[in-house]
C-alpha cells in the first residue's frame, strides 16, 4: 500500500491577507484556485516554487463568521529560509510580529493573519547570533 502527500489545508478569514502572508512575504506561489459558488468556498493551493509537492491549501468559506481559534491546536507549519535574519526583517518590517525569535541564528515562529503558526528554520548550519535578534524576548504564544 502506497501512500503520498497531498496538502495541509488551513481555514482562512481573509484571503488576500493570507496570500500576502504566505505569498509576499514567505514567497510561496499561487499553484491552482477552486472556486466552489454551490458549496461557497474558495480554495487556493500554494507551495515553494519548484515545489508544488508540498503544498498549504487555504480554505476560505464565503460569508462565515465562525471563530477559528489560535491555530495553536492544529500545531505549525515548517519552512527553510535561505537566511533567517533577512526573513525575520522582512516579516517584522510587513508589521508580523516575530513570535520567537532567531536568537541562536536557526529557528523562529511567526503567525499568519489566522494565527496559524509557522516555523521558520534557516537552511544548513545555524547562522552566526547576532543582535537584534539574541536579546529579543519571546512575544505572545506560537
Amino acid at each position: 500500500m502506497q501512500i503520498k502527500y497531498l496538502h495541509t489545508m488551513v481555514r482562512v478569514k481573509d484571503i488576500e491577507a493570507s496570500k500576502a502572508f504566505y505569498c509576499d512575504l514567505l514567497g510561496l506561489t499561487e499553484v491552482r484556485r477552486i472556486d466552489n459558488e454551490a458549496g461557497k468556498f474558495t480554495l487556493v493551493f500554494l507551495a515553494p516554487p519548484g515545489q508544488e509537492e508540498a503544498q498549504v491549501e487555504l480554505t476560505y468559506n464565503w460569508g462565515s463568521d465562525e471563530d477559528y481559534g489560535s491555530g495553536r491546536n492544529f500545531g505549525h507549519l515548517a519552512y527553510a529560509v535561505e537566511d533567517i535574519y533577512a526573513m525575520c526583517e522582512k516579516l517584522q518590517a510587513a508589521g508580523v510580529t516575530i513570535n520567537r525569535p532567531p536568537r541562536e541564528g536557526r529557528m523562529a515562529f511567526v503567525k499568519s493573519p489566522d494565527g496559524v503558526s509557522v516555523e521558520l528554520l534557516q537552511m544548513g548550519d545555524a547562522l552566526p547570533v547576532r543582535e537584534p535578534w539574541a536579546s529579543m524576548e519571546n512575544t505572545g504564544n506560537w
